[in-house]
């Protein structure tokens, strides 16, 4: 067991407690606050003047799909041969080795969903890893945690400038409604056992709701559209970037979607980006959306999570959300808030240590544990 005493702790929850104390024992969390235990036989950690708080959680990243500096031989995020590949895993294109998952520990971020890119109407599925290991099979945390579609330039930009469907955002809509109304017959052509279909049984999922639908979508348009076919289908779903969701705040509160804000950190590098700004994710929040942020690693590098949510805070986000975009709620939008996301007792020991302030950008990550192991410590 370890003890961590003295620390100002982040729970997560929005609660901060002061001159408290945190015991992990193996993988889990045993205790949270002020309590007193017999602490001869624990390893015992003097965090007076450190800042305690969970593992930091990015919704929305490429990590392993899409590795940063070797081109083409590292890019398995996009199946471009089709618009429509719900078969496909993202789980089956990650290399643990990318230097990304380096950069994430090193900047105090625990875990992370991996998906597929948006060149296609239906992308496939999507996995939630832990940031350490050298196994992917043995980093998961929930698999499939998602399927991924796309609505807006991207799809049109990659299939169109080969003059092949989607071209117009009407094509987009009417693909993802076919290859949904398509699954629901499948569904009940299989009770008949029907030959087996894996992209059809993998959209069978979303409709039986054991899973989400995600939705890359930046335009206010295209978000309403996607609503529109959410509504339609009866589908638990989630907004990806949702870039022009403060144009519609209300709109998107009453769908009680939850919602990915970002890259903002990034540039705006098409026309359906001309409205970004670092005011979006508070204005979603003050309407009651449940809002992560997100880097869309490799887009924004994985280490600038935290950077991020200091910036949405600086442009109107309280506090409190802007941690929990990055922690609890996070959790909550991969379904996952079960082991992180929080220091709670029997949660997972997923914990950073901070030189002070996490929200002082200046201070650093002393070090990162992933189930109560050390897998980054900063060397003094």
């Amino acid at each position: 067991m370890k003890l961590f005493k003295h620390a100002t702790i982040v729970v997560g929850n929005g609660e901060v407690l002061e001159d408290a104390n945190l015991l992990i024992e193996g993988k889990i969390i045993r205790q949270v606050g002020e309590f007193v235990t017999d602490s001869s036989n624990i390893e015992v950690v003097d965090a007076k003047g450190k800042v305690i708080s969970p593992g930091l959680i990015d919704v929305h990243t490429h990590l392993g799909v899409h590795e940063e500096g070797i081109g083409a031989e590292g890019h398995d995020f996009n199946e471009t041969s089709s618009p429509l590949t719900p078969e496909v895993r993202a789980l089956d294109g990650i290399n643990p080795a990318d230097k990304g998952f380096e950069d994430a520990r090193r900047a105090g971020v625990t875990t992370v969903q991996v998906l597929p890119g948006s060149a296609n109407v239906i992308g496939g599925e999507m996995v939630t890893l832990k940031t350490a290991g050298t196994i992917v099979d043995h980093m998961i945390i929930r698999e499939p945690s998602g399927m991924k579609a796309a609505f807006g330039e991207n799809p049109k930009r990659i299939h169109g400038h080969k003059g092949n469907a989607p071209i117009t955002r009407m094509a987009i809509a009417s693909m993802f409604r076919q290859e949904l109304l398509k699954a629901k017959d499948y569904v009940v052509r299989n009770e008949e056992n029907e030959k087996i279909d894996l992209g059809l049984e993998n959209l069978a999922k979303v409709l039986r709701k054991e899973i989400p639908i995600r939705a890359h979508a930046h335009r206010a348009d295209d978000i309403v559209t996607f609503l529109r076919l959410a509504k339609e289908f009866d589908l638990d779903i989630s907004i990806e970037h949702c870039t022009e969701g403060h144009k519609i705040s209300e709109f998107v509160a009453a769908s009680n979607a939850p919602v990915a804000v970002g890259p903002t950190l990034s540039t705006r590098s098409k026309i359906e980006l001309a409205d970004k700004g670092w005011h979006t994710a508070g204005i979603l929040a003050d309407a009651g959306v449940p809002v992560s942020i997100t880097t869309d690693h490799p887009v924004v590098g994985i280490e600038n999570l935290l950077q991020s949510a200091v910036l949405a805070v600086k442009h109107g986000m309280d506090p409190s959300d802007a941690w929990k975009s990055i922690t609890l709620q996070a959790a909550k939008h991969l379904g996952v808030a079960d082991r992180v996301g929080s220091l709670e007792e029997g949660k997972d020991a997923d914990l950073v240590i901070w030189s002070g302030d996490p929200f002082d950008t200046r201070n650093e990550v002393e070090s990162t544990y992933v189930n109560g192991e050390i897998v980054y410590h900063r060397e003094s």
